[in-house]
């Protein structure tokens, strides 16, 4: 059996690229944001904040969802979503662990 290209990385470059992914759409970064302010939502006030179709933001939440990013919780006919703390947690700590790591060579000017 070959290899899969994902093989050739490391799990936390895997893992990094794929939280990237799903931070990769501006309407994902636009319901991030909201529930960030909000710090919970009902799904059909996203429809009214961000304009997008339902059928739409449902596709985003289903992707952020999967993710792991947000949590969600059945309130009667509708749903509410959040930030899923420990997962922001985690998200955090990879992308400053990522960002972090770049140390300038003394000798390097900025148009280097």
């Amino acid at each position: 059996m070959g290899v899969t290209k994902t093989d050739l990385f490391t799990d936390k470059q895997n893992e990094l690229a794929g939280v990237a992914k799903v931070f990769a759409h501006p309407a994902r970064i636009a319901i991030i944001e909201y529930l960030l302010r909000a710090n919970t939502c009902i799904n059909g006030h996203l429809v009214e904040e961000l304009g997008l179709a339902q059928a739409t933001i449902s596709q985003h939440l289903k992707e952020l969802k999967n993710s792991g990013i947000i949590q969600g919780t059945i309130e009667g006919v509708s749903v509410s979503y959040c930030i899923n703390p420990v997962k922001w947690e985690e998200i955090k700590g990879l992308f400053g662990e990522f960002f972090e790591s770049f140390q300038p060579p003394s000798s390097c000017s900025t148009n280097c």
